[in-house]
């Protein structure tokens, strides 16, 4: 059997998102606390480090670190942070490695005015920026957006709306912001709409957040989402839109619903977990298996498996238990535990596999190295058959957008036939649902999305190499 890449066990052979972004503006709220509370609902977008930035009205504070969000976050912090405009942000790198300097937001001071920017995405004409902009303190496509912006606001005493809009076209690739400065906050997403932004009111205040589950957990009514290309000017309680790139096609990532967006989230007017149950329902309809039970592969792989349980009719039990306690930690395992790293995060339950032919169900399958100790896992609770299904195409392509997926050679289905990827996973029949059928279980259609990663077929020109270190290596 061929050899899979060594995985870090804590990854768990997912596609890495670029960040969640949040902000709001009201009037004698507690904004830092309001934004907490916010960044809990997107810690799913990023767990590598979390921040807010708040306003007084006269000054801008941030506070971030590496982290989780309640780690990094405590009564005492908030307390320290006043005002009622603020923006946050939690992170998984995309540009830039994992530390303090690269955490978000990101702020500069120049005198009569400062800003704090939070970005989802990734740009692909980084290099570009960086040659121009020089070298800085940290090393994201983030830094190179915030230096831009306060070149611009410095040199010519533009407000920070005139500046984005100066400033905006020159960025290219996948780029979902909030910014603010002492009085104002912004909105925007790229002109293809890569990562999505919705707005939401609470009570007086406005709000823009990566997902509408950050608007629920505020208890906040969603007002609409943003449209790609568009920027929403939040300002005195008012909210206006700006139009300032060239109008081209709309490209939402599906992996949105595939996988990164919250179950409970609702995106183009669909919930979630309706979708991805819908995705089940279509793998069972178009890739039947004979089976005992559906299994999912928890958390993201459970609506679908419902999905395929219900269109199927093999009845649909919990087989595999998550700890749920089990996040990203610096605490590196030794290396019998790297080689069955699957193990941190999920056990086999003996008693109800056992003597049972499995249908698997999951959501993706990126590198492979943990699928296949997970179907080795279930094997050894005693499943004579494991049939695997993955309610998306084979992921083939590297993404320059803001998924961390590495250069093509790390992903298992580049160059792979499914009959070598069922030989290499060691499962007794493989399935992927179809690319059509998937955008049809999304209510959507093909022009809607980018589906790069799944058919190679990029929206913009991107560099084609992995640039994740680019900064890095330049300085």
């Amino acid at each position: 059997m061929s050899e899979l890449p060594l995985e870090d066990p804590t990854f768990f052979d997912r596609p890495g998102e670029a960040c969640g972004v949040f902000g709001i503006s009201g009037r004698d709220i507690e904004a830092a606390r309001l934004t907490y509370f916010g960044l809990f609902a997107l810690q799913h977008r990023g767990q590598e480090s979390a921040g807010i930035s708040v306003s007084d009205g006269d000054n801008i504070t941030v506070y971030k670190d590496l982290g989780l969000v309640a780690q990094v976050f405590d009564e005492t912090v908030l307390a320290g942070l006043p005002g009622s405009l603020a923006i946050g942000h939690t992170r998984y790198s995309t540009t830039g490695s994992n530390s303090w300097e690269n955490s978000q937001p990101v702020f500069r001071h120049f005198g009569w005015n400062a800003i704090a920017l939070a970005h989802n995405g990734n740009l692909t004409n980084t290099a570009e920026l960086s040659t121009t902009l020089g070298p800085l303190a940290a090393t994201t496509d983030s830094e190179l957006m915030t230096e831009a912006l306060a070149k611009v606001m410095t040199e010519e005493g533009m407000s920070l709306p005139e500046a984005l809009t100066r400033t905006l076209p020159a960025f290219k690739g996948a780029f979902t912001l909030t910014v603010m400065d002492t009085t104002t906050l912004v909105g925007v997403r790229d002109p293809h709409g890569f990562r999505p932004l919705c707005i939401g009111k609470l009570d007086d205040s406005w709000i823009v957040a990566s997902e509408t589950a950050a608007l629920d957990i505020l208890g906040a009514d969603l007002v609409r989402q943003v449209a790609p290309g568009e920027m929403v000017v939040i300002r005195d309680g008012t909210l206006t839109s700006v139009f300032p790139f060239e109008p081209v096609d709309s490209h939402l990532c599906l992996f949105e619903f595939v996988y990164f967006a919250r179950p409970d989230s609702t995106l183009l007017g669909q919930t979630i977990h309706k979708t991805r149950q819908r995705m089940g329902r279509k793998l069972a309809e178009q890739a039947p298996a004979r089976a005992d039970i559906t299994v999912p592969v928890p958390e993201s792989g459970i609506p679908a498996a419902q999905g395929f349980s219900e269109e199927s009719g093999i009845p649909y039990v919990d087989g595999l238990v998550k700890n749920r306690y089990v996040g990203r930690t610096f605490i590196q395992p030794a290396p019998a535990m790297r080689e069955r790293g699957v193990r941190m995060k999920l056990n086999a339950m003996r008693g109800i596999i056992k003597d049972k032919r499995v249908v698997l169900v999951d959501d993706s399958i990126v590198r492979g190295s943990t699928t296949r100790q997970l179907v080795a896992m279930v094997r050894e609770a005693g499943a004579p058959e494991v049939h695997l299904r993955i309610s998306s195409p084979p992921y083939r392509w590297p993404c320059f957008y803001g998924m961390d997926t590495g250069d093509r050679s790390t992903l298992l289905a580049a160059d792979r036939s499914v009959d070598e990827i069922v030989e290499l996973l060691g499962v007794d029949s493989l399935a992927y649902l179809d690319l059509d059928n998937l955008i049809e279980a999304t209510g959507g259609d093909t022009d809607t999305f980018c589906t790069a990663c799944l058919s190679g077929d990029y929206p913009t020109d991107v560099p084609m190499t992995d640039s994740k270190f680019l900064l890095e290596r330049s300085t």
